[in-house]
């Protein structure tokens, strides 16, 4: 019997979570190792060529990065060296097994929208650059795939890496959120995400994938949502126009065309709005 485990980095955070999670029915009967960052920095090399070498993962799904876009523009060598540098490092030890990287949506300048595969990227952001930079180390080998996702909701470990509970922790504060109606992404749940990414990996097709929402929305229509949801924390909404906005550059829509992911998956792809009417009690 293969006794080597599956490894998922970034445990800790939203997406590797639902992963994890999801771990029993994406590969059952195989030990699955969500890694937090206190169980394996990333960023000490040492250690997981180590690791590695001791464990041979018969898979990688690989969700840890420096996520927060702020965070990367203030410390671009940080985002390399944790975005770049350290995926370069899984997918050379991981050469000859299965590796699955997520990406952004965020990789797109935001001028089309609908993006799929075939599209050129061209990001405007640090974040975005290392993530762009990452897929070409990711795809130069065959047997490893990306995956580009969207804006993912759900429940994390320290309540505040989902775009619904920034949101959240804004209105139960008492405060406003300011959202643009020119902005657009393709919002996903992010347990939908993990199902498919073990749905993609059960099929060992790599290459690069789109997955995200079925629906495109705009960031004042992704609050609007949210707000209607939770009435009782009184939720105040201001709408802007990112054409308006003087801030660092932001892509206006980077709505993804999944249509290459779902040929591959056993359930359609979730918009937010008819998600969230299906699922009145779900904690998001």
């Amino acid at each position: 019997m293969d006794k080597r485990p599956i490894w998922v980095t970034g445990a800790g955070g939203l997406i590797g979570r639902y992963v994890v999670a999801a771990a029993a029915e994406g590969a059952p009967g195989v030990r699955t190792l969500g890694l937090t960052r206190a169980e394996l920095d990333l960023a000490d090399f040492a250690a997981v060529r180590s690791e590695f070498r001791r464990q041979q993962p018969r898979l990688i799904i690989h969700c840890a990065a420096l996520s927060q876009s702020p965070e990367c523009q203030a410390n671009p060598r940080l985002a390399h060296k944790l975005n770049v540098e350290a995926t370069a490092l899984l997918a050379e030890l991981a050469a000859e097994v299965p590796f699955v990287f997520f990406s952004s949506d965020l990789v797109f300048d935001g001028k089309a929208g609908n993006y799929d595969e075939t599209a050129p990227v061209n990001p405007l952001s640090v974040y975005a650059e290392t993530k762009a930079v990452a897929e070409r180390v990711v795809l130069a080998n065959p047997k490893h795939t990306v995956i580009r996702t969207s804006l993912n909701g759900g429940t994390s470990t320290n309540g505040r890496r989902a775009f619904n509970e920034q949101m959240r922790r804004a209105w139960e504060g008492g405060q406003a959120v300011h959202l643009f109606r020119d902005e657009f992404r393709s919002p996903i749940p992010a347990q939908a995400t993990a199902r498919a990414v073990w749905q993609l990996a059960a099929r060992n097709k790599a290459g690069l994938y789109h997955v995200a929402g079925s629906e495109r929305l705009s960031r004042l229509q992704i609050g609007q949502l949210l707000a209607a949801r939770w009435p009782q924390l009184h939720p105040r909404i201001v709408p802007g126009l990112l054409r308006e906005y003087r801030g660092a550059p932001r892509p206006p829509d980077t709505s993804l065309n999944c249509a290459k992911a779902q040929e591959c998956l056993s359930f359609p792809l979730p918009g937010l709005t008819k998600w969230l009417a299906e699922h009145p009690d779900e904690v998001f």
